[in-house]
């Protein structure tokens, strides 16, 4: 045999029945805005815009899925993260058995005897060199072999078919050497680059598997068992998924709500910080909605069952967040084309360099080992990883935060919003209406007129329609049946009651059927509608909502960034301008119908503005698609909000200040792991490919896969360190200082 060598190397009724209007189905991704779906208010359209037309349905498939131990996309899921867990045993074991066997393989190398000065030499020494390199090749370098024959056949080159080519030419090259081909081995490189390679791989699984594991733990927030209350009162333990929609339950304190639902029995202050994000317990009595997962307090609570199994908000969120990671951003396309150009770039290197050194007279074993190094250090797998374990992890992030992103590529400009634009009722203020004042013509007493109007009212759940109705009961009325209910878009209700037609209106509707109204001083937010009786003025109701403190909070935070807030509300102009000044709002438009709120969003971006649009899901989808980012706000456990881009959980205005923060936060991130994954190219590259010969610094292919896979782990380690903290003082989402100072 050849020796072995080596020669190194809001209800104005315009604002306010606005909140009933217009159930609009909407597909994602597509945002045709044409009404699918009708309520009482009736249908309206709601003109195009295309910014979701670029949404990716397919994975992060960077990676292609490789049957034996090879990686796929980086979503997050049960089968994904099952997926993850073999991948690490497979890779961690293909790992010990390859590093194992790599002791005598550089034991018997020349150049590690020439280093240590040492002699190791028996009989057979060259046949157990030659084995237990192949054993590493074959069975430690599976994974790449095999992913380099799946990426040539989907004709998508990436890091398998890099590393998979370059042990290859290596091993090959040795083979033929041992065989009595006249040159030098590279076994010992191609063994560490393999031990290498199978290292970073199985840290990298680790690291996308906490990722990954988000999500589940979000699941197993569920309990095992829930105390079903029977028929005869009494309760009997059962398993979860038994429970069916109706149930009724019994939580008992300290327990976890086992699904959602209403409480119809007992109060107690509900922990839901590890769902909404909500540091602080919340109170929920009587009518109030539970999410299952979330911790019941001191008090004893019965709740009747309306979300089990994929209906569970839990379920939707883990759907909705495993979407949102599978749909590539912009962002994540652009690295997607720079990877697949650095891969260009690492195989047309390498082949140039083991050309160049050919030609210029170095022996074949070091012009392979060049190329080889070339190909390693130029792999572009830390720039594959870079923006999708990002997404990953922002996405689980914001879900367990009450922040649920389904377009990342809206999302990413969360950055760059020049203006956020407010709905008023329910959004910045509470959305809770009582009744301050019942103003009635001659015919009428208060009594008739509420109770008439509560006869319609309560075929609505606009806030104002919930006032009316509440003033009846305490009032102690026999609400009456209505019949041949019917909406005027924006403008207000009818129906018949009690053999009369009643209409429950707006200022705008008086005026546009010229009926006279004496129109009254507002010494505060009020919002006034009015009853007509057989189409003649009986009287008015005037009612007030309060801003929410938080919304104080939100336009000071807002303003100190540097964006501008505006309001856009169906309400009277007296109370939008008292709400406006009370916040200090740049601006608000009043009396604006629901599909006149796009109209206005539209010429807010024919200003130059970037904007953000809050408001409510439903009522406000034609806005929240016109808008640069929709933002649903108080969706509540209703995550089918179809055309907002992201949907805030909470009905508090200050998540919208956490969520351009987290944006700004997310693209830091991104801009950071773009640096780590190539930086280091830069430098390595032309070092690998024996620029520097001569003045004797070079670049070893086990050297390269070092520097690549400490490029790929500081990649995966840096996404971890994206924290989201609604706390801040400075309202930047912290981290460790090691984050700090890789952003330096």
């Amino acid at each position: 045999m050849n020796e072995k060598k080596h020669n190194g190397s809001s209800h104005s009724m315009e604002t306010d029945h606005e909140k009933d209007n217009n159930h609009e189905e909407h597909k994602s991704g597509e945002h045709d805005n044409k009404s699918g779906s009708h309520d009482e208010h009736g249908d309206h359209d709601s003109g195009g815009h295309d910014k979701h037309s670029d949404h990716d349905s397919n994975g992060h498939d960077e990676h292609a899925d490789h049957d034996s131990g090879g990686h796929g996309g980086h979503g997050s899921g049960h089968s994904e993260t099952d997926h993850h867990r073999m991948m690490i045993k497979d890779f961690r074991r293909r790992f010990w058995f390859s590093l194992i066997l790599s002791i005598p393989v550089l034991a018997l190398s020349p150049m590690f005897q020439d280093w240590l000065r040492y002699t190791l030499e028996f009989p057979g020494d060259d046949w157990v060199f030659f084995i237990f390199a192949s054993a590493i090749y074959f069975y430690g370098g599976w994974p790449f072999l095999t992913g380099l024959v799946d990426e040539v056949k989907k004709k998508q080159p990436g890091m398998m078919t890099l590393i998979g080519l370059a042990t290859t030419v290596a091993y090959v090259y040795s083979t033929a050497v041992f065989f009595g081909f006249p040159g030098d081995v590279l076994y010992w490189e191609m063994v560490t680059l393999i031990d290498i390679m199978l290292l970073g791989h199985w840290m990298e699984m680790k690291s996308i598997l906490s990722a990954s594991q988000a999500l589940e733990k979000l699941m197993e927030l569920m309990p095992d068992t829930a105390h079903l209350v029977t028929e005869d009162g009494e309760t009997k333990e059962v398993k979860i998924s038994k429970l069916k929609d109706d149930d009724v339950v019994l939580v008992k304190p300290g327990e976890k709500i086992p699904a959602d639902g209403e409480i119809v029995d007992g109060k107690s202050y509900v922990d839901e910080s590890m769902i909404t994000g909500e540091s602080k317990p919340v109170e929920r009595k009587k009518s109030d909605n539970v999410i299952g997962g979330s911790v019941n307090g001191e008090g004893s609570v019965k709740v009747k069952i309306s979300g089990v199994g994929d209906d569970s908000y839990l379920s939707k969120v883990v759907n909705l967040v495993q979407d949102a990671q599978k749909t590539k951003s912009r962002s994540q396309r652009l690295a997607d084309k720079a990877h697949f150009v650095l891969t260009v770039v690492a195989l047309t290197g390498g082949t140039l360099t083991l050309i160049a050194w050919t030609l210029a007279g170095e022996s074949v074993a070091f012009s392979i080992e060049r190329a080889v190094a070339v190909m390693v250090i130029a792999c572009p797998h830390a720039l594959g990883l870079a923006i999708p374990l990002v997404v990953s992890i922002s996405t689980s992030i914001s879900a367990n935060n009450g922040l649920l992103i389904r377009n990342r590529t809206q999302f990413e400009k969360a950055r760059n919003i020049s203006m956020v634009v407010f709905d008023k009722t329910g959004t910045l203020t509470e959305g809770k209406f009582g009744v301050t004042g019942i103003n009635t013509e001659d015919d009428y007493d208060e009594k008739e007129l509420i109770r008439l109007a509560a006869a319609v009212e309560k075929e609505s759940e606009h806030p104002i329609a919930t006032g009316i109705v509440e003033k009846a009961k305490s009032m102690d009325l026999d609400i009456p049946d209505v019949s041949e209910f019917n909406s005027f878009k924006g403008k207000g209700i009818e129906g018949m009651a009690d053999g009369k037609n009643i209409k429950v209106v707006s200022p705008g509707y008086l005026r546009e059927h010229d009926i006279d109204f004496q129109k009254e001083t507002k010494e505060e937010a009020t919002t006034t509608v009015y009853v007509l009786i057989d189409d003649k003025l009986a009287g008015a109701i005037s009612l007030a909502d309060k801003i929410r403190p938080q919304s104080y909070e939100a336009i000071k935070a807002l303003h100190k960034m540097g964006i501008k807030c505006h309001m856009l509300t169906g309400d009277n102009n007296e109370t939008a301008k008292k709400v406006s000044e009370e916040l200090g709002l740049d601006g608000f438009e009043a009396e604006v119908l629901p599909d006149k709120k796009q109209t206005k969003v539209k010429e807010l971006q024919e200003k130059g503005e970037l904007v953000a649009m809050t408001g409510d899901g439903v009522n406000d989808a034609p806005a929240l698609a016109q808008a640069d980012i929709g933002i649903a706000i108080g969706s509540g456990t209703d995550v089918a909000a179809e055309t907002a881009d992201v949907i805030l959980v909470d009905s508090n205005p200050q998540d919208v200040v956490t969520l351009i923060r987290f944006g700004k936060a997310t693209y830091r991130k991104m801009v950071q792991n773009l640096f780590w994954a190539s930086a280091y190219n830069i430098v390595a590259l032309p070092l690998a490919a024996g620029v520097l010969y001569g003045a004797g610094i070079i670049i070893s292919p086990s050297v390269g896969a070092v520097a690549m896979s400490l490029s790929t782990i500081i990649v995966a380690i840096n996404a971890k360190l994206l924290r989201l903290d609604k706390n801040s003082d400075d309202g930047q989402p912290q981290s460790s200082s090691a984050n700090q100072a890789a952003s330096a």
